[in-house]
């Protein structure tokens, strides 16, 4: 493999960051529709306030713009192996509570899970790239739900839908710094050329 300074190395790095940005922003557009279908299906008012869910990794980060790229990266696996356990719960009790009387909003649960373990893998093959291979899962999943009542379960999974589409947000700016030159090669703007 080459280092992680070298010119192929930052052309698999610029690559691998361009097709997951296309990868999140259809996760995104996918989400933003699901919570949509979400709400209408649940009868959850869509303007509904919802309280930081417990297992629901928060988007916002302070000092973003100090952060690593290895930084990122870790904060984003760690978020959508989180989103993949909660949007698996979520699935499960949606098969539980309205079992094949709603396929279409099971059907789009399930696609985005799919799109969230893809990512997963993508931020994960990035973390190799950078020659720090991914932390390894860590055995706990998510938060348990069954002592929450159907509304709590609810506003919970909208919720997770919420800070999923933020995630998606945050994903695209931490892959587009990510694709920028590294200080330090040569395809790297001296700091006179810099804007």
């Amino acid at each position: 493999m080459a280092a992680p300074d070298s010119p192929s190395a930052a052309l698999q790095r610029r690559d691998l960051c361009s097709r997951g940005i296309r990868l999140v922003g259809k996760m995104r557009s996918d989400v933003v529709d699901l919570l949509d279908a979400y709400v209408e299906r649940q009868g959850l008012d869509a303007s509904a306030s919802v309280a930081a869910v417990e297992g629901v990794p928060a988007a916002a980060a302070e000092r973003w713009d100090e952060q690593t790229g290895t930084q990122r990266l870790l904060e984003n696996l760690a978020a959508y192996r989180a989103f993949r356990a909660l949007l698996a719960q979520m699935l499960e009790e949606q098969r539980e509570q309205l079992g094949e009387a709603d396929a279409a909003l099971g059907r789009a649960l399930a696609a985005v899970l799919l799109q969230v373990s893809a990512f997963t893998y993508h931020l994960e093959e990035l973390l190799r790239l950078e020659s720090r291979g991914p932390p390894s899962e860590e055995a706990a999943g998510p938060p348990p739900a069954s002592h929450l009542s159907l509304f709590e379960r609810k506003l919970r999974g909208l919720g997770v839908l919420r800070e999923l589409a933020q995630w998606a947000v945050r994903s695209t700016r931490d892959l587009r710094q990510l694709a920028k030159p590294s200080p330090g090669s040569s395809s790297a703007p001296s700091p006179a050329e810099s804007p």
